[in-house]
């Protein structure tokens, strides 16, 4: 067991921890070290096993299982219902069936059958869906194995001398392996190499990773750590004496722009981009401009290693068969420049995934996906990834990191060479993958959606921001509070998490929804927030405007000028500036959106006492009708009005909830608790209506949800009320 000092990387076992734990929990602690540093392996890569003694539930006698990392699941965070526990004598016995399969010739058949077959295996009636890596745990004689998929190991496996590099490095300690794809036959490859090779305690897996093992479990841990820790320092020594990060993928070709004109440069472009690259199904964006990725996007080799794409198969499901490579030079070159290029590259890549596809199909294979690229490469900015969701995207960029550390070392110790395509197509195209996806749950009904919600801090926005997450849409919680707008999407954050994968750069690290703070009333205010809603998730898709504010006429029915005209510039002009910017932006993106603005039953109703709030819904209720027509066909423009919410609303503080209850004689104390208070007037204005029901901001945030989903597809130009049942405010 080793006790050596570790650089490059964490050793995390804690030996009054796992003195805790036992059987299969020690499983799940040893694998959550190991996921927890993403030098050892990335976001769902790597599995773990144990073999252990159990207790049979139908006979009663001791039986060795393994558990094993299942399908699908995280090591850092997997617990022990992601394990899948099978009767180690029942899985090798399969091999006896795989045998007679691939005897008659079908082996890639027989691959795809053994994974059915391990149901047949379950102990204990374990639901979980076993991992095509099963047999490799399965079969290698040790108590313990960890498969993992460290950066610094497969730069060695994606280097053209593999072989002589194994032995090099690791003498006879690691075996080698060449290239299968996951499953029966390579697991029986490993068992091989352990007859014949006794003493090794590692395999070598080309343009995959490694396995080890051992019958102690922190040994395992401990040597999996050795084995990473020798291949990391052997490719720093070469790296440093080929100079370094100077030198590092043939040195720089493009200097990094300035961050603020990166920022301004990726505004720009992420939304059209973003059109670009929906026009099959919509995507969610991630940038990364660190230090590492600018150093290769900037580099001369960088098209190169580009064009010959990813090695590990757990890159490239996720960032394609290759990234997308703009050759645009920062310093000489404009936004239309790269625009231009962006168009180009991006008609390319579709051609070129195309002809990938229809060179390497098989008779069954599925049918083509989207042949957009998932991963954009620009010198002077950096990257941008995509994905279905904010998770999706941060998974991408993560994997694709992982593939430029790999192409550093392995071009640092030798030549990095990709996974020939046909073997990368085989993976991608996998019936098993296939049917895996398609088992997944069907998507919400607002999934690849981001809806920026004005107002978000209370009330009715706040209520909406929560509705609208619950449908799969991502959320920019806007107010004109910083803090309050956070709140709101802390409170989001903390019921979702943050999702998976290595967070991007600033506000592109973000999750499933963001705070921002805005004036709708300041044109630069607004365009400053939706660039960085571009930054964040590469552009938006619907705005819904909650946010309004209301000032009372004095006793004499006089309202201060400034005060008309603060209305009047929250409710109306704010509403048509964000509508005006964002049109530009919804141009720019090309996809279908949609702008909801709340009136109120106001607007139809006078009043006594609320002339200027009165007369500014009003004109907000023709503002609708107005955008509509002005941002056709592209964008629908609806409206929601409300008849009077007082729960939770920001426009009712106590003072003006005592002044109403006052104004209606209604009776209150004035110890008299808030709650107590704003209950009283809502049912009072309740008792107006036809329904009698308190008007909440929950039944408000239906309808906005209603008007941003597709169920209202041709209604555009409407104002839905929401007041109860107002008959005052029907339509005359």
């Amino acid at each position: 067991m080793s006790d050596k000092k570790h650089l490059f990387v964490s050793n995390l076992w804690n030996d009054a921890e796992a003195a805790k734990l036992s059987g299969a929990d020690r499983l799940v602690y040893r694998s959550n070290k190991l996921g927890s540093d993403q030098r050892i392996t990335n976001t769902g890569g790597g599995n773990t096993s144990s073999k252990l003694i159990e207790k049979d539930p139908l006979t009663g006698q001791d039986t060795t299982v393994l558990w094993v990392k299942g399908s699908g699941g995280d090591l850092r965070t997997a617990s022990k219902e992601f394990f899948s526990s099978l009767y180690q004598d029942k899985l090798v016995g399969l091999q006896t069936v795989y045998a007679v399969r691939a005897d008659k010739g079908l082996k890639s058949q027989a691959e795809d059958d053994m994974v059915a077959m391990y149901f047949h295996t379950t102990f204990n009636l374990n639901p979980r869906a076993s991992s095509i890596d099963t047999p490799l745990h399965s079969f290698i004689p040790a108590k313990f194995v960890d498969h993992m998929h460290p950066n610094a190991i497969i730069s060695i496996a994606a280097s053209a001398r593999c072989v002589e590099l194994t032995k090099e490095i690791f003498g006879g300690a690691m075996a080698y392996v060449p290239w299968m794809r996951p499953g029966f036959e390579l697991g029986l490859a490993m068992q091989e190499i352990c007859k014949q090779q006794p003493d090794v305690k590692a395999i070598m897996m080309g343009q995959h990773g490694f396995i080890s093992w051992d019958d102690d479990d922190k040994a395992c841990y401990l040597a999996t750590l050795d084995f990473i820790e020798t291949a990391a320092a052997y490719i720093q020594a070469k790296y440093q004496a080929k100079g370094g990060d100077a030198t590092a993928f043939g040195g720089a070709k493009y200097q990094t722009l300035a961050p603020d004109c990166r920022t301004k440069a990726f505004a720009a472009i992420l939304p059209w981009l973003r059109g670009q690259v929906s026009q099959q199904r919509r995507f969610i964006g991630t940038v990364q401009d660190d230090d590492k990725i600018l150093r290769f996007v900037n580099s001369k080799d960088a098209a190169r290693l580009a064009e010959l794409g990813t090695s590990c198969p757990d890159h490239f499901l996720r960032t394609k068969i290759k990234p997308l490579y703009v050759d645009w030079n920062p310093q000489t070159e404009d936004a239309a420049a790269l625009k231009a290029k962006l168009k180009a590259g991006i008609e390319q890549y579709r051609k070129d995934y195309a002809a990938y596809y229809e060179r390497c199909k098989r008779a069954n294979s599925p049918a083509m996906r989207d042949p957009n690229p998932t991963v954009i490469l620009i010198p002077g900015l950096g990257m941008i990834a995509w994905g279905k969701d904010k998770s999706e995207s941060r998974v991408t960029a993560e994997f694709y990191n992982c593939a430029v550390e790999v192409m550093r070392g392995a071009e640092a110790i030798d030549k990095y060479i990709a996974l020939p395509q046909q073997e990368a197509f085989d993976i991608e195209y996998w019936l098993l993958e296939e049917a895996k996806l398609k088992r997944m749950p069907a998507e919400k009904e607002l999934a690849r959606q981001v809806v920026v919600v004005i107002g978000a801090g209370s009330g009715i926005g706040k209520e909406t921001a929560h509705r609208l997450v619950k449908e799969g849409a991502h959320i920019v919680c806007v107010d004109m509070k910083a803090e309050t707008a956070q709140a709101t999407a802390k409170e989001i954050t903390d019921k979702l998490g943050q999702g998976i994968g290595v967070a991007g750069t600033g506000l592109s690290g973000c999750g499933p929804a963001i705070g921002l703070a805005c004036n709708i009333t300041d044109r630069a205010s607004v365009r400053a927030m939706l660039d960085e809603v571009a930054i964040a998730y590469g552009g938006f898709d619907s705005i819904c405007v909650t946010a309004g504010v209301f000032w009372p006429s004095d006793t004499s029915g006089h309202i201060p000028d400034d005060k008309w005209a603060f209305t009047f510039g929250v409710n109306v002009t704010g509403s048509y500036i964000v509508g005006d910017e964002a049109a530009r932006t919804w141009k720019e993106q090309g996809l279908r959106g949609n702008l909801v603005l709340t009136t109120s039953a106001n607007a139809v109703v006078a009043k006594k006492g609320s002339v200027a709030y009165d007369c500014s819904k009003a004109a907000a209720n023709h503002l609708v009708r107005e955008l509509a027509i002005e941002l056709s066909p592209l964008v629908r423009v609806n409206g929601v009005a409300p008849a009077t919410v007082v729960q939770g609303s920001a426009m009712f503080p106590r003072d003006r909830v005592i002044g109403s209850l006052a104004k209606y004689n209604i009776p209150y104390t004035d110890d008299e608790a808030t709650d107590s208070l704003v209950k009283k007037l809502a049912q009072f204005y309740a008792d107006r209506t036809l329904t009698k029901a308190p008007i909440t901001p929950a039944d408000q945030a239906e309808a906005y949800f209603l008007l941003v989903t597709n169920r209202l597809s041709k209604t555009t130009g409407q104002v839905i009320t929401v007041d109860g049942g107002l008959h005052e405010a029907f339509l005359r």
